[in-house]
């Protein structure tokens, strides 16, 4: 190497190492200025739904938290040694948050509660009372208002649209799911005569004019509290809708986790024709439900006016369907109609208008060789007693044929995505209780990656060969059915009692519950089905949950069944969210790849070999080789690389959030905020406040009240 070479390498190395340090300050007091903030939240539990529920919510976000369970025995004592100490000369704050069941949960006088108070002035750290009292102790008065607040619909403020909620529309409404189940309980209170209070959330205070918080900023004492006055558990909307918000003002909107809501709808068996369910006998005749033989094989498939609705409804809705293909189905199409396909050949027409996913081509079951002589199937078996198994080149060919089938029509396909007919090939119970050993050869053989499973199933993703799951949520709109009187039929006799005259399996089942009484024929859709299964789908997209929902063409063909479920999900959506926060539409592949980044992630978390913390307005994440990280930063904020720097995430909800990975040649990430948070420090003296008693918490908060029957 000569002198030239050696002196730049040398000057690359120096360069690395000041990129991969924390910024230093030039003198001892800048030094003592600065502390470390751990990016780490201390959730200290009294065993309550509602910090079960926060942190559910940052475990889902992918946020590391340390829990202190005040049941547990052998818990750690909270100490000043326990929340601080100094790292090389620097002082060192390990949470950047605290979360609590109340405001003051661990009694008068309580030198824990001392050591959290002085902890949280010094570093400036923000405290989440998860449920507390409205009392003077928590900048309250005591409560004009306290009891049920089912069906109540509270608001953001202006204080709220400007700070910690910008990215709700306007309106938080409070889940009402039964009448005879007590879903959430609270108190409505205007803030203490003089004290700093600020309503984040609040709601109408019945038989008067007045407005009470839900949840509110107390400033007192140099520190900072979010008040909430009201149970919830992880399940209900309303905890939902104000969840990134809470995570976001305890962390000052830097954090490591991100968060954001999904949408994406796949439509199988497109180009096939779905079984119609046969409302007299109560089975879908060519179908392994119905015995061999059993009532006459009718069809359902979409028309070219379907087609063209979907594409308007797409377009007009600004959701992408994905359009899960079968081309054999085409084929039979045209060798029964004199070789013409007037649905294929518009539906390719517009073919950008959608995205496409390889389905198989015949659509055939792929797992074992199935016995339908009675109903239920059965596997056969082999001689030797062995389960026989359709063959890795039907598999392999099934793949190949659909693939090839769609690039002769110019589908602008993902080759890595497959999704297989009934999702079989993957184990089915309880007939099925492995994989097809031939499926991982034939996944190999055709280059797939990523394969539809069923979330109802298998909710976990997982590998299958060479290939990762990606798991979808099945609609309770089911696949046999293209008019609203099948649908309805077919859900009675699913969700009714045998008395009623239904077949009675909700009355067996450990996860379905019965109707109290079958639908009406005329509108239990519109009146039942409808909002059950839109709330559903609504949940999933407000969890954060990127995982795809699935349908079939038989539901846009007909009475376009699908339509008004999918329209109230949206509705529900735009009404609830501003700009800000839209639905993300994701492909497969994307989707896949999301859930194996978590994963990843959540495991280097899990098993404590995830470091990050803040100096000022520079944040340093430092991870396992291999490992992308994920976090939400204020806009502007930059990536330091070895030369230069660049742009962090993308725009979400007021913030930017993304995974991120250290550039070329470095071993961490290191993000440059656009100014340091403000701290928020007054200076006042902490007084004593007096511990609570155990707040009341409804039976509906202790468990998910579903919107309606279960699947």
């Amino acid at each position: 190497m000569n002198r030239t070479a050696r002196a730049a390498a040398l000057g690359a190395g120096a360069l690395l190492i000041a990129l991969s340090l924390p910024g230093r300050p030039a003198t001892a007091a800048a030094a003592a200025a600065e502390p470390r903030i751990d990016l780490r939240v201390l959730v200290v539990t009294d065993g309550g739904p509602a910090t079960a529920a926060l942190a559910a919510e940052l475990d889902a976000q992918g946020t590391p938290f340390t829990t202190v369970d005040l049941r547990a025995s052998g818990r750690p004592t909270i100490t000043s040694a326990f929340l601080a100490d100094t790292v090389s000369g620097r002082p060192r704050a390990k949470f950047q948050a605290v979360v609590l069941p109340h405001d003051n949960p661990f009694g008068a006088g309580s030198p824990e509660m001392a050591a959290l108070a002085a902890y949280e002035r010094t570093y400036a750290i923000p405290q989440v009372d998860a449920y507390t009292y409205a009392r003077p102790q928590a900048g309250l008065q005591t409560p004009d208002f306290s009891g049920s607040l089912d069906g109540v619909r509270a608001q953001v403020t202006g204080a709220g649209k400007a700070g910690p909620f910008a990215y709700l529309d306007d309106a938080v409404p409070f889940e009402d799911n039964s009448p005879t189940v007590g879903e959430s309980y609270g108190y409505l209170a205007k803030p203490a005569p003089g004290a700093d209070f600020t309503p984040y959330v609040d709601a109408p205070v019945p038989g008067g004019q007045e407005r009470g918080s839900l949840v509110g900023e107390y400033r007192h004492d140099g520190r900072r509290e979010l008040v909430v006055t009201f149970v919830y558990n992880e399940h209900q909307q309303q905890f939902k809708l104000l969840a990134r918000g809470v995570v976001d003002w305890m962390t000052q909107g830097v954090r490591l986790g991100a968060s954001r809501n999904h949408f994406a709808v796949h439509v199988d068996d497109v180009f096939g024709s779905d079984d119609r369910w046969d409302t007299e006998l109560d089975c879908t005749p060519g179908h392994v439900d119905c015995a061999p033989g059993e009532g006459t094989q009718d069809g359902i498939r979409m028309t070219t006016a379907d087609a063209q609705y979907a594409k308007e409804w797409s377009r007009n809705r600004g959701v992408t369907l994905d359009m899960v293909y079968n081309g054999g189905g085409s084929e039979l199409f045209r060798e029964e109609n004199g070789g013409t396909d007037p649905l294929a050949d518009k539906l390719i027409a517009d073919k950008a208008a959608y995205r496409w996913v390889n389905h198989t081509y015949n659509h055939t079951f792929l797992g074992c060789v199935q016995d339908v002589s009675a109903v239920p199937w059965k596997c056969v078996e082999n001689t030797d007693g062995s389960t026989r198994y359709v063959p890795r080149a039907e598999l392999s060919r099934q793949f190949s044929d659909n693939r090839q089938w769609g690039q002769r029509a110019g589908l602008p396909l993902n080759n890595g995505e497959l999704v297989t007919g009934e999702h079989s090939g993957l184990r089915v119970l309880p007939q099925q209780p492995d994989d097809n050993p031939n499926l991982s050869g034939a996944l190999q053989d055709n280059g797939v990656r990523w394969l539809g499973s069923d979330n109802s199933r298998e909710p976990a993703q997982r590998q299958a060969g060479p290939a990762l799951t990606t798991p979808r949520y099945p609609m309770n709109i089911f696949y046999n059915v293209g008019r609203t009187g099948e649908q309805i039929d077919e859900y009675n006799w699913i969700y009714t009692r045998k008395a009623d005259g239904g077949s009675g399996i909700c009355e067996t089942s450990p996860v379905m519950a019965c109707l109290d009484r079958p639908l009406d024929p005329d509108t239990g859709y519109t009146d039942h089905i409808v909002p059950v299964e839109s709330q559903i789908a609504l949940g999933h997209a407000l969890s954060g949950n990127p995982r795809p929902h699935f349908l079939h063409q038989s539901n846009l063909a007909e009475d376009r069944i699908a339509y008004p479920v999918l329209d109230r999900v949206l509705d529900a959506y735009d009404g609830l969210f501003a700009s800000s926060a839209p639905l993300v539409n994701l492909r497969m592949a994307d989707i896949g790849a999301e859930l194996r980044s978590r994963a990843v992630w959540d495991a280097a978390v899990d098993s404590g070999r995830v470091t990050a913390h803040r100096i000022g307005d520079k944040v340093t994440v430092q991870a396992p080789s291999g490992v992308a990280a994920t976090a939400t930063m204020p806009s502007g904020t930059r990536q330091e690389l070895l030369i230069g720097s660049g742009a962090f995430g993308s725009a979400y909800a007021g913030r930017v959030s993304g995974w991120v990975s250290p550039g070329t040649l470095q071993d961490r990430v290191t993000l440059d905020l656009p100014a340091a948070p403000a701290s928020g420090r007054s200076g006042r003296t902490p007084v004593a406040e007096p511990s609570g008693k155990k707040l009341p918490v409804p039976a509906g908060a202790k468990r998910y009240v579903p919107p309606g029957p279960l699947r």
